[in-house]
């Protein structure tokens, strides 16, 4: 009886060890970051130094040797401009290499890509469940048709830009008073402040506005414009329009009763 209670016992120990250890796998695999192949465009454009440093990256970038050897292939080049952008990715490697908390791994998969570096990055991406860093148009597209994620920095770019560049105009409702007593605020629809100048008069009426510059700042962005004229506009009111059509009309209708009693007024004065 004894030896049948200690089997069950060691069979219950057992089975506790393997859950707690499967675990315990499963957490270390979901919390392990995905790594992002980065292309030989984004190291030749060299913005993702910046967006390294800003600690948008979530995981390691791996930089494929064969990816480093098309830099060093293109800087053995005659041509001068071909030679100068490719050392110039050496030097975005040896960058993010020393920027404090990001991880670049150089991942080993040989000097050459026989197949083409691109049809590499797509099975490292594949074999690895991976990303790939481009700005690649065509590697873009292919990627995405391979269900593979693409960290494209254009798009970043774009996505980071200002919805409004200095000499667009758009109509604007000034809401408060600004920081010094001549200017006025307002807010675009992404809640981006507008200030404007010489404006303080106009607030709580919609006005044209012409943009002079934006400023970005670590709390956000905001953008300085002035007055297009100094006349409000006023506001497309559909029913204060048929009121003044309405009106309109009853002055037409009401004119020729007026003259008559006109006419009237002066024969009874003779």
């Amino acid at each position: 009886m004894e030896i049948i209670t200690v089997i069950l016992l060691i069979i219950i120990l057992l089975g506790v060890f393997y859950l707690v250890s499967a675990n315990s796998r499963q957490v270390l695999s979901k919390n392990k970051s995905k790594p992002i192949f980065v292309d030989t465009s984004v190291l030749i454009d060299g913005r993702i130094i910046a967006v390294a440093q800003s600690g948008f990256i979530n995981g390691a970038l791996s930089i494929p040797r064969s990816v480093i050897g098309e830099l060093q292939y293109m800087a053995d080049q005659s041509d001068s401009d071909k030679r100068s952008r490719a050392r110039y990715g050496l030097d975005v490697v040896a960058e993010l290499q020393a920027i404090p908390g990001v991880k670049v791994d150089i991942f080993q998969d040989g000097s050459r890509a026989e197949e083409g570096v691109d049809d590499r990055l797509l099975h490292l991406a594949k074999k690895y469940h991976g990303s790939i860093c481009t700005i690649d148009f065509n590697l873009n597209k292919v990627a995405k048709v391979e269900n593979i994620t693409v960290l494209n920095v254009n798009d970043l770019a774009m996505s980071l830009r200002m919805s409004y560049l200095p000499g667009e105009k758009m109509l604007l409702e000034l809401t408060q008073k600004g920081q010094d007593n001549h200017q006025a605020i307002g807010h675009l629809a992404d809640g981006t402040m507008v200030v404007v100048e010489h404006a303080n008069n106009r607030i709580g009426q919609m006005v044209e506005i012409e943009f002079i510059r934006s400023l970005q700042t670590a709390a956000g962005k905001m953008m300085f414009a002035k007055l297009i004229d100094n006349k409000p506009i006023v506001r497309n009111d559909k029913r204060q329009s048929a009121r003044q059509n309405q009106n309109q009309n009853k002055r037409r209708n009401n004119k020729p009763f007026q003259v008559e009693q006109n006419i009237v007024n002066l024969i009874n004065k003779q």
